[in-house]
Parts: C-alpha cells; sequence; structure tokens
C-alpha cells in the first residue's frame, strides 16, 4: 500500500507541533552520538520549545508540514533574510532544518519537503537553495547529494558546549 504525503505550509497556530517534532526529531537524530549534558543544554537553551513556537510565522521563516497519511510525518524549515559570504550578492534561500520521525524514514517524507522546499525556491526567483549538515551525518549527506547539492564550505555548529562541524552544500536553481 503507497503512503499518503501531503505538505502543507504552516501557520502560527501550528506552533506548538512544530515545536514538538523539532525537538523529538533531533533529539533521536543525534543525541546517540552527543553527551546527555549538551544534548539537553542544547534542547533548553539553544533549541527550546518557547524558541522553536516564536519561529512559526516569524518574518522570513516558511514552515512545511509533511503529512503521512493523517499523522504529522516530517517538517523543514526554510530561512529567506540571510546566507553565507561564500554565496557573494547571489539570491538564496536556506534550507535551515529538514526532518523526519525515525518511523517514516524511507517513506517518501525527505523527498516531498525536499521537492516543496525547491518548488517555492523557485516560486521565490531564488538562484540558489543552500543548507548546512553534520559532517558525520552520512545518511543525509547522500540525501543532499542525490539531489544535486555540493559542498561549498563549512561552519561551526554548537550542540551544547561542543563545537561540531557542519557542512555548507549548495545547489543552483536558475
Amino acid at each position: 500500500m503507497k503512503s499518503n504525503i501531503q505538505v502543507t505550509i504552516a501557520e502560527p497556530k501550528d506552533g506548538e507541533m512544530i515545536a514538538d517534532i523539532s525537538r523529538r526529531t533531533f533529539y533521536d537524530s543525534f543525541a546517540a552520538d552527543n553527551s546527555k549534558e549538551n544534548m539537553d543544554h542544547f534542547l533548553n537553551v539553544q533549541f527550546s520549545r518557547e524558541a522553536l513556537i516564536a519561529e512559526v510565522g516569524a518574518p522570513g521563516n516558511i514552515f512545511l508540514m509533511a503529512w503521512l497519511d493523517t499523522a504529522l510525518a516530517g517538517y523543514a524549515r526554510l530561512q529567506d533574510n540571510s546566507h553565507p559570504a561564500e554565496l557573494g550578492e547571489a539570491s538564496a534561500i536556506e534550507i535551515v532544518r529538514i526532518y523526519s520521525e525515525q518511523a517514516a524514514i524511507g517513506k517518501g517524507v525527505g523527498k516531498a519537503l525536499m521537492q516543496a522546499s525547491l518548488d517555492i525556491a523557485r516560486e521565490k526567483n531564488k538562484a540558489w537553495i543552500w543548507l548546512g549538515v553534520w559532517e558525520h551525518n552520512l545518511r543525509a549527506i547522500e540525501f543532499y547529494t542525490k539531489w544535486g547539492f555540493e559542498k561549498f564550505g563549512q561552519h561551526i555548529f554548537m550542540v551544547g558546549n561542543d563545537p561540531q562541524t557542519d557542512w555548507y552544500m549548495k545547489k543552483k536553481l536558475a
């Protein structure tokens, strides 16, 4: 039986749902690779529920919600107001986060969110779409590479007190 995936744009009223899936999927994806102290600090200070709720509907943010049948199975956050110097003055949009629930991995949720992100970037006439991905997240890097993204830089992403290297990856749209 084929799953039915629907992607919708989140509204401010969806903030609590976005915050909950954000925190859950981040924990599920990275807790095994980080200390309890660093994960707790990240989730309670850098990735607090209140801060995540406030992001939904904030200027420059677009949140996409992926529904697998009738359950929220993943989400993406696009940000349309900044990009790294390496992209110069070109118009660009960032995929800040793209996550799916563990049980939904491999069911097309990531593909649906990526396609919707690319569609939005093209509707906004962006030349580039870009993202940051942890250098050790090989599954994600492989996924982005299959979509035509290529590495163009890196930066430090703090998880608690642990500096981790994220790769910048970009895809030309126009």
